[in-house]
């Protein structure tokens, strides 16, 4: 019999599976949904939505990179032992070579994973049910740049281009590539361990801007000081603000003793030409995520009374 995308879908929400094993579940049971759920559920395809309630919080940051470009993924599981398992690193690692070519988040998850006919979101919930985690692609993100390099940063990698961190750093230039890249990818280190705000002032969020002022301007009336002083107390705490937050005012973390924007300047002598950082990317695993807070000695008991 001819199955409908409406009863693909239906038993899809019912179940959580993959397209293709719904379709294949509703052909064999001749439409049947109730029959489609009790074949999934013996081919044991249907744990998808027995987990999909659980927080995935843990996981890995996969990054992928080639000629002027590079991508970052998030990809989450519930613990962090599954993101030391081999299957769910390989699942992340090809993730990530999707996004290198589809960049924004709706596109890959849409795209076909490699090599199979499913999408990468049909692909992740079918390894629910083999892994037995919940697990979930979040985000993905690509910068390119017409010359110069994309460099990639993975801090604390469990494997090549994955790990629980992960930055792109993008400069333009026309000068030496290599050179271009090296610099970058010391920029990328220094974005992982300072978490900028912004690339520049200007792109910093005015509300940001407001609140740090408004908290400046308080502190310093406290002082007594005529409004004149205060102004220029504020000022110069606004200054410092800046430094602290805008990623070509921060100290250099490989030579404190510059800012990342002299340190670009001084670079320039190596790449031959001038250059310009035009975009980073800093993925931190789980960040925003609100993580469940479980009392184990409950679960426990919960589970003895059954």
């Amino acid at each position: 019999m001819s199955i409908s995308a409406a009863q693909v879908k239906e038993l899809r929400d019912l179940t959580g599976a993959g397209m293709m094993d719904c379709k294949a579940a509703l052909n064999e049971t001749n439409g049947n949904m109730e029959e489609a759920v009790d074949w999934l559920r013996k081919k044991g395809i249907s744990k998808a939505d027995k987990k999909a309630g659980r927080t995935a919080a843990e996981g890995l940051i996969g990054v992928d990179s080639g000629v002027r470009e590079a991508a970052v993924v998030e990809v989450n599981s519930e613990t962090d032992f599954v993101a030391r398992n081999a299957a769910f690193q390989e699942i992340v690692a090809n993730v990530a070579k999707v996004a290198l070519a589809y960049g924004k988040t709706e596109a890959v998850a849409a795209a076909k994973y490699p090599g199979s006919d499913k999408s990468v979101t049909d692909v992740i919930k079918d390894a629910v049910g083999t892994i037995g985690e919940n697990l979930g692609f979040r985000r993905s993100a690509k910068l390119t740049v017409p010359h110069g390099a994309v460099a990639t940063y993975v801090h604390n990698a469990v494997a090549d281009g994955l790990g629980k961190l992960g930055v792109l750093v993008a400069i333009e230039t026309t000068g030496n590539e290599h050179a271009a890249n090296a610099f970058a990818r010391q920029v990328a280190m220094h974005v992982a361990a300072t978490s900028p705000m912004a690339l520049t002032t200007e792109e910093l969020d005015p509300a940001a801007i407001e609140r740090e002022k408004a908290i400046f301007s308080d502190q310093a009336r406290q002082s007594g000081k005529p409004e004149a002083i205060i102004e220029k107390m504020v000022e110069g705490r606004l200054r410092k603000f800046y430094e602290e937050v805008v990623l070509l005012k921060q100290a250099f973390v490989l030579n404190p003793d510059v800012t990342v924007e002299k340190a670009l300047k001084d670079a320039e002598k190596e790449i031959g030409a001038p250059a310009k950082i035009t975009a980073y990317l800093r993925f931190a695993l789980g960040e925003g995520i609100e993580k469940e807070e479980t009392d184990f000695a409950a679960e426990v008991a919960a589970a003895v009374k059954k």
